[in-house]
């Protein structure tokens, strides 16, 4: 018995050795896998051509994940070395990591390791086939140029469009989705039907529903065709209007009949053109549907009895719905809000297929933009100026959801 004390410290301390050097080995190899090197057929030739094109190209990446390996190698050791005397934690411990292993490894490999990966080129001017060449905060500096050289304004006119965009769509989509929900709840004849009919929009492609869309909107389509014919009725001519290649917006339509002129300089006065509107009315037509399922999922939660209780005391419909529904749809409508704004700063699909961000640039926003830039769309293959508007935009969302989270949640915890 006391051998076997004796011998817990030496075999504990030896675990926590191996299961430092695991540790280290493997988060070495992640970057390694996912090292910044410039690409093509001589560099992915053989192991010894890539590991030499690494040492040339990438050693300062390596050497900033070896020393993160080295400290989570410690961490995990002295874990590994807490548990290991005790038997049943010890076996606890090895199962708990062999059923995780194969997921920890993809986790690292193709998560956390591409985002070291785009994090490091963020700092540098790489275009895959050269290696990079570090510059600092050149690439964040260059997103936010556009804020006093108009030549730049690319990301800066991203983010003003999809501010727009989720001021608009957010709010309508989510209050679309309550009434939606609200008028699916109540007793009605073929629920089921309407109910399916509501929500094919959300379940049909993406892709399909733009390429509709596109269709109705062209300026020969069915939306003039309709506004035509409904005018014409009462007299009234109508300019049939190219709905994703207007670049007009908002408030200039207003100001000009009042004989006020937006200059092209100052874009930002303009409003969101007819384009990007038109993009919007689409998001919101494919995302109210799915929002819908979520408020009436909370509806069917709700106890009959409030409402009960409500009308024998003389409530109205509208006093039971902004008494009783919307205060225990809180915590579904801070959860409809997070992600419809993240959707709506992370709007791409759309734009892709219906206006590549034009016209001039109305349309344009930033996932669009790092698309094009990373892959070349606009000229030269810029992958450290994508991955450092990436980060941007990750930490406006973050801040952005965090604020959210602080202004909704209050009295959610209630409900």
């Amino acid at each position: 018995m006391q051998k076997q004390e004796v011998r817990s410290p030496q075999s504990a301390n030896l675990a926590a050795f191996w299961t430092f050097l695991i540790v280290v080995a493997v988060l070495l190899i992640v970057a390694i896998l996912n090292a910044p090197t410039k690409g093509g057929p001589q560099v992915m030739e053989s192991l010894s051509t890539y590991l030499n094109e690494v040492r040339k190209s990438a050693l300062p990446f390596i050497l900033v994940i070896g020393i993160g390996a080295v400290i989570i190698g410690i961490l995990a050791g002295r874990v590994v070395r807490r548990e290991w005397v005790d038997r049943k934690r010890r076996g606890d411990l090895l199962i708990g990591f062999l059923f995780l292993l194969p997921y920890l490894f993809v986790t690292l490999t193709f998560v956390l390791g591409v985002l070291l990966f785009a994090l490091y080129i963020s700092f540098t001017q790489y275009d895959i086939f050269t290696s990079p060449k570090w510059v600092g905060l050149q690439n964040y500096a260059l997103a936010f140029r556009g804020l006093t050289d108009p030549v730049r304004k690319d990301f800066i006119q991203g983010l003003y469009n999809v501010f727009w965009y989720a001021l608009i769509v957010v709010p309508v989509q989510t209050a679309l989705a309550i009434a939606l929900a609200v008028l699916l709840n109540a007793p009605m004849r073929f629920k089921q039907l309407f109910r399916t009919i509501f929500y094919a929009p959300s379940v049909t492609s993406s892709v399909v529903i733009t390429l509709i869309f596109i269709w109705f909107y062209l300026k020969t389509g069915y939306l003039n065709f309709g506004i035509a014919k409904v005018l014409g009725v009462f007299g009234i001519p109508w300019e049939n209007i190219n709905w994703l290649g207007d670049p007009r917006g908002l408030f200039q339509l207003i100001a000009e009949p009042m004989g006020l002129r937006i200059p092209s300089e100052q874009w930002y006065l303009r409003g969101p053109s007819i384009a990007w509107m038109a993009i919007m009315f689409q998001n919101i037509f494919t995302t109210a549907p799915t929002f819908m399922i979520m408020f009436l999922a909370a509806l069917q939660d709700v106890n009959p009895a409030l409402y009960e209780a409500a009308s024998i005391d003389g409530a109205s419909g509208w006093q039971q719905f902004s008494k009783i529904t919307l205060p225990l749809l809180r915590p579904i409508i801070l959860l409809v809000t997070v992600l419809g704004t993240i959707g709506s700063l992370q709007v791409f699909d759309q734009v892709y297929l219906a206006t590549q961000g034009g016209p001039l640039g109305t349309s344009q926003t930033p996932v669009y933009l790092i698309f094009s830039e990373a892959l070349g769309k606009l000229g030269p293959i810029h992958m450290g100026y994508a991955a450092a508007m990436a980060f941007i935009l990750a930490a406006i969302i973050f801040i952005i959801t965090y604020f959210q989270r602080r202004l909704l949640e209050r009295g959610t915890q209630s409900y």
